[in-house]
């Protein structure tokens, strides 16, 4: 009996509502509805939340709408106050809606704090928004932490491709050897290659770098290194002194395609000691700098939506261009790199200039959602009047 007590002691302890007075906490929903005392329509404002805690409810708190913690960066619109009664218990509580109205309900009002939320992004892991005239920052977020960056690696390995081809060491018309058996079966296999490699044909620096900047093919661009450098592990270290070249300290490469070793062992083509290309946004975004500026006809290439190549179709995955899902013609995305692994996530570098604007560059690490979000943080960088032409 006594531990029966003690149980209901405990229950009656956590559905206790917190009121602004003598309890720091709103009460979780329960199966007791909560009744109304009074409600307030009150005039539009915006709030955000405290910190991670809280829900939204319906108003008798019989069902929860959603957390706080789902909504990052939101801001909140309040138009009514409301005091609600649990047991002997009364507190004030706000109806709130997120700005599209998706979401709507009621929460405590210890929860929130006025003013719109700050700028975020909810998904993105890493990310910066850049400047390219200044080739300063105007937004980040851990942008100086170096993580797995998958395709997104190719942005260099295309540098030193142009690089030969404008130097005159090297033509586009080069036929780049193809023949290697290890690429040839990453070629062919689902999940690493992306442009087939077909015996009898010859393929030259032009074709493989259509396959490498738009259908992203790993094969294509370690063949690319090959033809550049004279192997993979010459090319893989001249990626390396080209990052040392441009102070790029948080920038370590240990794949020409952006594969990580666990999957390139078994075509042979692995090479160092650690896993995966490790390079901070920050660092992805110089290189993005240095790329469109030594070589600008990156951009003409890079908003080609596909292009035959020997009979291939090397389809671009930026979904930011036009005709595309995620395109706004006021951003004017011309580019740049798409790049996912499961280690990596999704990545993109993006690219475009709005009108009376300085052109942006911006990186997403590890984002789910990373053409909304690129949408967001480049109309974040023009929002800062340093971008002003």
């Amino acid at each position: 009996m006594k531990i029966m007590q003690a149980k209901r002691a405990v229950l009656a302890l956590l559905f206790t509502v917190a009121l602004g007075g003598t309890m720091g906490t709103a009460a979780t929903a329960h199966a007791a509805a909560y009744s109304t005392v009074s409600t307030t329509n009150v005039t539009k404002a915006a709030y955000h939340k405290k910190s991670t805690a809280g829900a939204i409810y319906n108003k008798a708190h019989s069902k929860k709408l959603a957390t706080m913690k789902g909504y990052p960066n939101t801001t909140w619109y309040v138009t009514k106050h409301a005091t609600l009664k649990h047991g002997n218990t009364k507190g004030i509580y706000y109806y709130v809606q997120n700005k599209a109205g998706s979401v709507k309900g009621w929460t405590w009002h210890g929860y929130l704090v006025k003013g719109t939320a700050p700028f975020g992004l909810k998904y993105a892991k890493n990310a910066v928004a850049m400047d390219y005239t200044t080739g300063e920052a105007v937004w980040s977020k851990s942008a100086n932490t170096a993580r797995p960056i998958a395709s997104v690696s190719k942005i260099m390995t295309l540098y030193l491709t142009l690089q030969k081809v404008n130097s005159g060491s090297g033509k586009w018309s080069d036929v780049v050897k193809t023949s290697d058996a290890g690429l040839v079966a990453m070629s062919k296999d689902a999940g690493c290659g992306g442009f087939v490699f077909k015996s009898g044909h010859k393929y030259t620096v032009q074709d493989l770098y259509y396959a490498a900047l738009l259908d992203s093919s790993n094969n294509a661009a370690i063949a690319l290194g090959q033809w550049v450098a004279g192997s993979n592990a010459k090319f893989i270290k001249q990626m390396n002194a080209q990052a040392k070249a441009w102070n790029l300290d948080k920038a370590s490469f240990v794949s020409a395609s952006g594969l990580e070793n666990s999957d390139l062992k078994v075509f042979g083509y692995n090479y160092g000691s650690a896993n995966a290309n490790m390079v901070s946004a920050k660092d992805v975004a110089l290189i993005a700098r240095h790329l469109i500026q030594d070589y600008p006809r990156v951009l003409t290439d890079g908003s080609i939506g596909s292009k035959t190549v020997d009979g291939q179709t090397a389809y671009n995955y930026n979904n930011m261009l036009a005709g595309r899902k995620y395109y706004k013609s006021s951003l004017n995305v011309d580019g740049l790199k798409t790049g996912y692994t499961p280690l990596a996530g999704y990545c993109f570098v993006g690219t475009g200039q709005k009108s009376g604007k300085h052109r942006v560059i911006t990186v997403v690490l590890h984002d789910e959602n990373e053409f909304t979000e690129t949408q967001s943080l480049m109309n974040k960088a023009y929002s800062y009047s340093s971008m002003n032409n």
